[in-house]
C-alpha cells in the first residue's frame, strides 16, 4: 500500500528513474539477495516502506515472525544503503513505536520513555530498531539516513485478509460481506472507546517525498492528520459508507489496544506540510477501490 502510494507521488512529481522490487522478486529478510540488488543497481536514494504488518489479532497470533521479519528487512536494506553509498535513504515506522501511555498528543521526543503496549510490542521493538539503526549510522558514517513515523494508515492497496489485516480495511470488508449477504448484525472487537487518528496513504507519500527532499537529521518526523476519533464513530461511518444498514455488537472479552495513540504532527507542519485528504472522503476512496480491484483469495478459504 505504502510503496505504491510512494511511486504514484513520485510520478507525479515528475521522477523517471524509479527502480522497485515486489516481495516475490525480492525477499528482503535475504541478507545476500539484498546487497545483491544494491550491488547491481546502485540507487542513490532508497525509500524503506516495507513490512510485515498487521492488526491486533494478526500480532498477538506471531510476534515472533512480526520480530524477525522486519528487523531482518529494515538490518539488511539499512545496511546495504550505507555499505553501497546510498545518498539518502528514508526509513518509515509506526506511530506504536511510542509508549502506551505516553502524554497525548505524542511528540517525537517521548520515544523509549516508558512501557510499549502488549499487543504490538514485537512489532514496535522491530521499528524501533530500524529508526535507532539509522541514527547510529549517521553518527558512525556520517550518511544521510531520516525516519518518518505515520500514524495508522488506509488507502488503495490495502490488506484486506480477514483476521490480519488492519482496523479500516478490516471492518470495509466485514461490512461488505454482512450487506452482500444480508446479515444483519456485524461483531466489533472491545468496546469501542479507543481513539485512533487516521491518514490517506497518498497524504503520507507526499510527506514521505517531501522530507526526501528536504529534510536530515536523527529525530524522526511524525506523520498524520493532529485528528481523532473514536473506534465505535469510526465503525460506523465504515458501515455507513459502504451502506451496510443492520446492528453492530461489540465483543468485549476482546482486548481494545492501546486507548489513545494521536500523533503530534507540529514538527512536520513547521517544515511546510499538511495533510489534505479528510477520513470521511477518504473511506469513500478506499471503498471504491476495493469494489474495484478486491478479489477475495480462493486459496485462504474464503
Amino acid at each position: 500500500m505504502v510503496g505504491s502510494a510512494i511511486v504514484r507521488e513520485l510520478k507525479k512529481q515528475g521522477y523517471h528513474n524509479i527502480i522497485t522490487r515486489t516481495h516475490r522478486e525480492l525477499d528482503l529478510t535475504r541478507q545476500a539477495l539484498v546487497e545483491e540488488f544494491f550491488r547491481e543497481e546502485r540507487p542513490e536514494y532508497v525509500f524503506h516502506p516495507a513490512g510485515k504488518v498487521g492488526g491486533i489479532a494478526a500480532n498477538a497470533e506471531a510476534p515472533a515472525d512480526f520480530m524477525y521479519e522486519n528487523m531482518m528487512m529494515e538490518m539488511n536494506v539499512i545496511h546495504a544503503a550505507g555499505v553501497y553509498g546510498v545518498k539518502k535513504l528514508e526509513f518509515l515506522g509506526s506511530s506504536c513505536i511510542y509508549p502506551r501511555c505516553a502524554p497525548q498528543p505524542m511528540t517525537e521526543s517521548c520515544l523509549l520513555t516508558s512501557e510499549l503496549e502488549k499487543t504490538n510490542e514485537a512489532y514496535a521493538l522491530a521499528k524501533i530498531s530500524g529508526l535507532k539503526y539509522c541514527e547510529y549510522w549517521n553518527r558512525q558514517y556520517k550518511t544521510n539516513f531520516i525516519s518518518v513515523m505515520p500514524t495508522n494508515l488506509y488507502g488503495p492497496n490495502d490488506n484486506y485478509h480477514p483476521t490480519r489485516s488492519h482496523v479500516i480495511p478490516g471492518l470495509i470488508r466485514r461490512f461488505h460481506e454482512a450487506k452482500v449477504t444480508g446479515a444483519q448484525h456485524v461483531i466489533c472487537w472491545g468496546d469501542g472507546s479507543p481513539l485512533r487518528e487516521f491518514l490517506y496513504v497518498d497524504d503520507l507519500a507526499e510527506l514521505c517525498v517531501f522530507l526526501m527532499n528536504t529534510y536530515s537529521g536523527n529525530e524522526t518526523v511524525n506523520g498524520g492528520t493532529g485528528k481523532e476519533i473514536t473506534i465505535k464513530e469510526l465503525t460506523e461511518l465504515i458501515a455507513a459508507t459502504v451502506g451496510f444498514e443492520g446492528k453492530i455488537d461489540w465483543d468485549t472479552s476482546r482486548p481494545n489496544g492501546t486507548p489513545r495513540k494521536l500523533l503530534d504532527v507540529s514538527k512536520a507542519e513547521k517544515l511546510g506540510w499538511v495533510y489534505k485528504t479528510e477520513l470521511k472522503d477518504g473511506l469513500k476512496r478506499t471503498y471504491k477501490d476495493f469494489l474495484d480491484h478486491f478479489i477475495i483469495d480462493k486459496a485462504e478459504g474464503q
